[in-house]
């Protein structure tokens, strides 16, 4: 597994798969701003409290929908914590991807895992299913946390 390259970049003003877009409101906007600017993975109410404390008068349905929107649309990363929350940030890679989370300080790094896509692969091919997905996410204690408990 390797950690992917960083497109800074992307464009998160898109048509959604759904057919609706994730801008051109006040508040989507604002949105997409914060995700850019929060380091590492956060909560819906973690963004929509960082929102409240910038002056944004926008509601938490309202973020639940766009960061829903976003994430089917693989403009943000979605992962589950250990307590099963769904936690969301920028991407910063495109297409289908994985991520190793530190249950200590909470970094994460994308990587890639050709060897669970084979075996995601395999399994359903065995199963006779067609067009699968899948979520992977890894957690343990990044190479600093670890050094610094030893």
């Amino acid at each position: 597994m390797t950690p992917q390259s960083v497109e800074p970049s992307r464009q998160l003003d898109r048509p959604s798969t759904r057919g609706t877009r994730v801008r051109g409101t006040r508040q989507a906007e604002a949105l997409v701003s914060v995700l850019g600017k929060l380091p590492g993975f956060h909560s819906a109410q973690e963004i929509h409290a960082e929102l409240r404390r910038l002056g944004e008068r926008v509601g938490l349905t309202t973020v639940y929908r766009h960061l829903q929107v976003l994430s089917e649309d693989e403009a943000v990363d979605a992962i589950r914590d250990e307590s099963g929350e769904t936690l969301y940030r920028r991407c910063a890679t495109g297409g289908h991807h994985h991520h190793m989370t530190c249950r200590s300080c909470g970094r994460s790094i994308e990587v890639e895992g050709r060897a669970v896509e084979r075996w995601a692969e395999g399994v359903a091919a065995e199963a006779g299913f067609v067009d699968v997905d899948h979520t992977v996410e890894i957690f343990g204690v990044c190479p600093g946390c670890a050094s610094a408990t030893a």
